[in-house]
Formats: structure tokens, C-alpha cells, sequence
């Protein structure tokens, strides 16, 4: 199983930003205060960059890790929250999906906590029902079972079958129905 991260920031991150939006965003990374050891990434470079080559930009200017926390800051600088929530759903996906035996365990520990702790299960599917993420039958063998933990465990059993759209789409319902319960466990 190949486990490298991806070299590029995840889809609709910039290219979900107005002309304007973009405008604002590379001006404000430009004068990002990076960390040490890091350099913003020259003014000349960044004017000429199209999202992609912005992508690329960031990318190899810093770490994976470290290129998705400066965008994300960016973004909010911005005030495009609503790429900065994406994104960090991203950090969040990138946590649940690495492949390190330490790394699993806590995957492991955070998959359990988002089943003991979701108590509104039938929003979600509600949610992913209207969607097409679900189908009628599997929305009602789900809620069929006794206890929400029940209930979710159902749910994550479909998930390894979906494609990276609906598992954003999950993720999203997730986030919809239980903010501070996502941000709580994104923190950890």
C-alpha cells in the first residue's frame, strides 16, 4: 500500500476562490509571517501563479503538513472560511488516513470517539440520504439498529466502499450536525 502524502493541496481548496478572493490570498501569503526556517514565497512568483501553480508553490516552499496550516491561516485572513473549514476537514482526513502503527492506533482512537459520541445519527443520514450518499435501504437498516454507537459503527462499515466525494460528503454531515464535537476532536 503506497502511504506518501499527496504533492497537492486538496481539490477545491483555491480553486474554489474568486478572482478577487485569489487576489487577496496571495497577497496575503506573501506577507505571511512564516516560521523560522521557512522564507514567503517571492511577491513575483506569486502574482503570475494560476491555482495550480500556487499549489505547487506552497507545496515546495514548505512541508505538506506545514503548507496546509499556512493556507488554511491565509484563508482566514482572507476571510474565505468556508475553504479554510474544507481544508481543515482535509488535516483532519489526512490524520484518519496515515498508515503509521502510531498514527492507526490514534486513527483508530478518533474513528471510536466520533462513534461514541455522535448522539444525532439520524440527522447525518438525513443528510446523506438527500444526498444519494445512501439509499433508502441502507438509511433504514442503519436506523434499525438499538444505540447510536450501533447506528455509526452501520454507517463506517459503507464507508471503504465510497469515493473521496462522499466520504467529503459524510465528512460535511458530520460537521453540519456535530460542530463542536469536530473541532473537539481536530484539536486532538
Amino acid at each position: 500500500m503506497n502511504c506518501a502524502k499527496p504533492k497537492i493541496l486538496p481539490p477545491c481548496t483555491l480553486e474554489d476562490l474568486t478572482e478577487d478572493e485569489l487576489r487577496k490570498f496571495k497577497t496575503n501569503l506573501h506577507e505571511f509571517p512564516v516560521k523560522p526556517g521557512y522564507d514567503n514565497i517571492p511577491r513575483g512568483q506569486l502574482q503570475k501563479a494560476d491555482v495550480l501553480d500556487l499549489s505547487e508553490l506552497l507545496l515546495d516552499s514548505y512541508t505538506q503538513d506545514y503548507a496546509v496550516e499556512v493556507t488554511a491561516a491565509v484563508l482566514r485572513r482572507c476571510h474565505c472560511n468556508p475553504q479554510a473549514e474544507k481544508l481543515a476537514f482535509y488535516v483532519l482526513y489526512l490524520k484518519m488516513r496515515s498508515c503509521s502503527p502510531l498514527k492507526k492506533k490514534k486513527k483508530k482512537g478518533l474513528l471510536e470517539q466520533l462513534i461514541q459520541r455522535t448522539a444525532t445519527v439520524e440527522q447525518v443520514l438525513d443528510k446523506l440520504l438527500h444526498k444519494s450518499i445512501v439509499n433508502e435501504e441502507q438509511y433504514q437498516k442503519i436506523c434499525s439498529q438499538e444505540t447510536n454507537q450501533d447506528k455509526m459503527r452501520k454507517l463506517y462499515k459503507l464507508v471503504p466502499s465510497w469515493n473521496d466525494q462522499c466520504k467529503d460528503q459524510l465528512k460535511n454531515a458530520l460537521k453540519d450536525v456535530n460542530p463542536c464535537l469536530i473541532k473537539d476532536l481536530e484539536g486532538e
